[in-house]
C-alpha cells in the first residue's frame, strides 16, 4: 500500500496535538500542533525510532536531558531508547510531522488536545506493545 500527500500542507491545515495520517506495514506518518506553551511530553521508546520535522515554530528538543532548539526546517532523529521531549517555545503552534518506524499509534487516530492522548490508554498500550 502507497501513499501521497502534500504534507507540508497537510500539517499546516492540522489543528489537533496528534493525528495518524497513514500507518503502513514498516512506519507511520502523523502531525502534529503543539500550542504555545504546550509540549509532547517526556518519552521513550525501547524499539521505535522517530523522525520529526519542524515546519514553523520555534521550540525546544530535549533528548537525555540536553536541551537544544529546534525551528522551521529543523529535523531530529530519536533513536530507540532516546528519553526525549519537544517543547513550544515560541508564539505561535509549532507544527511537526513526524514518522515512526514501525508503527508506534493505532491507525487513524486522532487527538485533538495533549490530555485526549494522555488518557488514551488503548493507544499508549499500542505503543508499548511495539
Amino acid at each position: 500500500m502507497s501513499y501521497r500527500t502534500n504534507i507540508l500542507k497537510q500539517t499546516e491545515e492540522n489543528i489537533n496535538f496528534r493525528k495518524v495520517v497513514f500507518t503502513g506495514g514498516k512506519s507511520q506518518l502523523v502531525v502534529m500542533d503543539i500550542p504555545v506553551g504546550g509540549e509532547i511530553g517526556e518519552e521513550k521508546h525501547e524499539h521505535v525510532e522517530q523522525t520529526l520535522f519542524f515546519m514553523s515554530g520555534n521550540g525546544k528538543a530535549v533528548l537525555n536531558g540536553e536541551e537544544s532548539a529546534v525551528n522551521s526546517g529543523d529535523v531530529v532523529v530519536v533513536t530507540p531508547g532516546t528519553t526525549h521531549n519537544f517543547v513550544n517555545t515560541g508564539n505561535e503552534p509549532l507544527k511537526v510531522y513526524t514518522i515512526y518506524a514501525p508503527a508506534n499509534h493505532i491507525d487513524g487516530r486522532i487527538h485533538k488536545t495533549k490530555n485526549d492522548a494522555d488518557n488514551d490508554k488503548e493507544d499508549e498500550a499500542f505503543g508499548h506493545a511495539v
